[in-house]
């Protein structure tokens, strides 16, 4: 295998589309911590750790669901599967990544932040991977705690604190994951069903889903307009909040329709998946504006 297989192959490890969104989360959230730009140092070193905490935890995940992995239409090519990294290597990649991340967010920034990064590598890994996974229809939600970290991981890289601004990004992204994460559940539900994993999305029928992904839909708009009266944003965030909120919560509708003709399909899945993501990136990108355009609404 030549260098640069076996380089891509660690890459893929990590999970390095997880960890963009992650990063998504990430700064916007420093920016709004700080009303304006943090030092560039502190910005990359939160970056930075986070992401390599980000990619610990996946590489961990790959490591433990190798059995389950190569059952899966959707996972079959990950590198474990395919052997292109063994399960030695892949341990000390993720033991290595996960070190490293931990220093740069203790040193970078601070010790709480450190503490911090140890927290969501935990949560994913043991909380989520190890103990929910398996055995519970309710895993993504419980087990999706793991990808609020970085928002609170940027908060106190900022801060050293954690305050209510953060707890209520955590729970925009808490309230946020089973509505993003069930939809695709719900397209590769023969995947899940064969490796015995009991995501809601493929043991549940559409109508039950569907309902879900509504509730869910509506309880993180209302989660994401607290941070006016609590966290002091302005009108760009509010509007973005409210314009885009309405777009997620729209869509889902459409789900649960399509699902209560018994119409749905693939396609109208991915669509809310899709459009979750770009709420989400809509939604921080007017937070790392905010302040820098007017003043708190409350």
């Amino acid at each position: 295998m030549t260098a640069g297989r076996k380089a891509r192959a660690y890459v893929a490890l990590t999970k390095p589309r997880v960890i963009e969104l992650l990063l998504v989360t990430t700064l916007p959230t420093m920016i709004f911590a700080e009303r304006g730009l943090p030092s560039l140092g502190l910005i990359l070193a939160t970056m930075v750790g986070g992401a390599l905490a980000a990619g610990s935890a996946g590489a961990f995940n790959c490591y433990i669901d190798r059995d389950m992995d190569k059952l899966m239409k959707r996972t079959k090519n990950r590198p474990l599967v395919t052997g292109e990294v063994s399960p030695r290597e892949a341990m000390v990649f993720a033991w290595v990544l996960g070190i490293v991340a931990i220093a740069l967010l203790w040193f970078g920034a601070n010790p709480l932040t450190g503490l911090l990064g140890v927290g969501a590598i935990f949560l994913y890994v043991v909380f989520y991977t190890l103990i929910l996974k398996r055995r519970t229809t309710q895993n993504i939600v419980w087990g999706g705690a793991a990808g609020c970290m970085p928002v609170l991981i940027a908060w106190a890289a900022v801060t050293n604190k954690v305050e209510w601004p953060a707890i209520i990004l955590f729970m925009i992204i808490f309230l946020w994951t089973p509505p993003h994460y069930w939809p695709l559940s719900m397209k590769y539900g023969e995947d899940y069903r064969n490796a015995s994993v009991p995501m809601l999305g493929a043991v549940a029928g559409a109508k039950l889903v569907s309902v879900q992904v509504v509730l869910y839909a509506y309880a993180t708009v209302a989660c994401s307009l607290l941070l006016v009266p609590v966290g002091g944003a302005g009108w760009v965030y509010t509007i973005a909040a409210l314009l885009s909120g309405g777009w997620f919560i729209a869509e889902a509708h459409k789900l649960h329709s399509r699902a209560q003709r018994e119409e749905l399909n693939d396609k109208s899945a991915m669509k809310v998946f899709h459009l979750s993501i770009s709420y989400l990136t809509i939604l921080f990108l007017a937070l790392a504006v905010d302040p820098f355009v007017g003043s708190a609404l409350v």
